[in-house]
């Protein structure tokens, strides 16, 4: 399995990109910087998206997606939870902010949408997509996605602190996990669903606890001022905890 970090950053600068991943070239999740970072030809390899939550950051490329897309007689298949399809529905494909792809062409739509149940396994252009329920200021699942080989990645999605009962339903060879900001910002980062290194430990021992180890972690999400002292104090956690903690970074390939 070969993940790209499209985007590793919870907002946008000259080299920073909003979240977005892509695993095998055709299974996309988030949609961040989709088309920013991806050729055409690269954009339509892509079969499937999918989206953790309906905010901005990450979906901010949907429509453009879908206009590259139907330029190429290519489609896509948007997976997510309801509340994030109905966002979705409501405010980016509805002809009234850009053009309602679900509608286009008339017999073969670009972008069509489909719910995902939480804790449910599906079968999705390959893979094995679990769907789990995190902490966040809107309904919001993190997903792990497993191949045929059985190599296994978990995206958190943008969560806060309380992931005890997402650890029992997943067992990655990776973690990716969003670490939004600095300590110094903790008690905020909490309060909105999102994580901060001191706030990530605990997590990370909890899942040492029920598997017996921590995976290699790859933080992503972070707020790009806030960069270089989120990695130094991840460096911390990472000693203490004696795991690779990795700064996720645009253009990064991963390989399990």
């Amino acid at each position: 399995m070969k993940i790209r970090v499209l985007g590793a950053h919870n907002c946008e600068r000259q080299n920073q990109k909003m979240v977005s991943l892509l695993i095998d070239d055709v299974l996309a999740i988030d949609a961040g910087s989709l088309t920013s970072s991806l050729s055409l030809e690269e954009q339509q390899k892509i079969k499937a998206l999918l989206l953790t939550h309906q905010h901005y950051d990450h979906v901010r490329d949907i429509p453009g997606l879908g206009m590259s897309l139907f330029l190429g007689g290519a489609a896509v298949k948007i997976y997510s939870i309801p509340a994030a399809l109905d966002a979705l529905a409501r405010h980016l494909l509805n002809n009234e902010i850009y053009t309602d792809f679900r509608q286009k062409p008339e017999n073969n739509p670009t972008l069509s949408l489909t719910v995902l149940e939480p804790n449910k396994a599906e079968t999705i252009e390959g893979y094995t997509v679990l769907a789990v329920p995190v902490h966040h200021g809107v309904p919001t699942v993190g997903y792990q996605v497993t191949s045929a080989d059985g190599r296994s990645v978990f995206y958190s999605g943008d969560t806060g602190p309380g992931l005890a009962e997402c650890w029992q339903q997943i067992s990655p060879q990776l973690l990716i996990i969003e670490v939004t900001s600095s300590d110094r910002y903790a008690e905020w980062a909490s309060e909105s669903g999102h994580l901060a290194p001191s706030l990530l430990k605990p997590e990370l021992v909890s899942f040492q606890k029920l598997n017996g180890s921590i995976p290699p972690v790859v933080a992503i999400h972070m707020s790009p001022n806030l960069e270089e002292e989120i990695a130094a104090e991840l460096a911390g956690v990472a000693k203490e905890l004696d795991c690779s903690i990795t700064i996720a970074q645009e253009g990064m390939e991963i390989n399990i």
